[in-house]
């Protein structure tokens, strides 16, 4: 304990606000990009990260295909809260063919946006599968609330499993087998039967939904110090830049 506090003596405290969406890919990438930056700065910071949720619409980015939205906090080291939010309760529960419904909300653009992603993906070691479901997120939003409860290492574990099933093995946010199964994979225990009672979770992802959708108009959306702003899927080394302008008193 005493050589945790020496190696903690000295380091500056960065604290990042990120608001994220649970089925946006660039919130996939940003995060991948953010914690591999944290790991590469871990000697020199402590981080807290605090991610919020906001309300968006659909067509404000091509780089927002879907309605819902996330927030979660991260305490350095491997530990992640995460409070996702959903922003189209009325998407169908069963769920739409992804494709499809790229193509009916995109056109032609469809395309070429599928492919940009299956390059910016390869870039952080995943594969892009556009196979499978999208829609209704509410139930993925309710359990990393609920995975929060255990602790923040399950709740980032389970931000994982969610976003490598969905974004890469074509599994469909909404499928209470993924979920389970996601949730099983954290170290999540009873996430069977928190499900099973759709009003578990649901009013503390509403209020965060209410207190955070007014003051950001896109995701990903990081702040950094309460000052530092960056949007999108930002590569490590605009983390690493950030974290050296907060280190000089900046």
């Amino acid at each position: 304990m005493a050589e945790s506090a020496d190696n903690n003596a000295g380091k500056k405290l960065v604290r990042i606000d990120i608001s994220s969406d649970t089925v946006c890919p660039w919130c996939c990438v940003g995060k991948k990009n953010l914690d591999k930056a944290i790991a590469t700065a871990k000697d020199q910071f402590d981080f807290e990260v605090l991610s919020l949720s906001l309300s968006l619409s659909l067509s404000l980015s091509l780089s927002l295909i879907h309605a819902h939205v996330c927030l979660f906090t991260v305490v350095f080291p491997f530990s992640l809260r995460s409070h996702w939010l959903f922003l189209n309760p009325s998407a169908p529960k069963e769920g739409v063919n992804k494709k499809e419904y790229y193509l009916k909300k995109f056109g032609s653009r469809s395309e070429s946006m599928e492919a940009r992603m299956r390059e910016v993906f390869r870039g952080i070691g995943l594969e892009y599968n556009m196979s499978g479901l999208t829609g209704n997120t509410v139930d993925s939003h309710r359990l990393i609330y609920y995975a929060g409860t255990q602790g923040l290492e399950k709740q980032h574990k389970l931000v994982e499993e969610l976003f490598i099933g969905y974004f890469t093995q074509g599994r469909y946010i909404g499928d209470r087998e993924f979920l389970v199964e996601a949730a099983a994979k954290a170290g999540v225990d009873g996430a069977a039967e928190f499900l099973d009672n759709p009003n578990n979770g649901l009013q503390e992802v509403n209020e965060e939904l209410e207190q955070y959708s007014s003051n950001i108009s896109g995701v990903p959306h990081f702040v950094i110090n309460g000052k530092h702003r960056l949007s999108g899927g930002q590569p490590p080394e605009v983390f690493l830049r950030a974290f050296e302008v907060i280190a000089s008193g900046n």
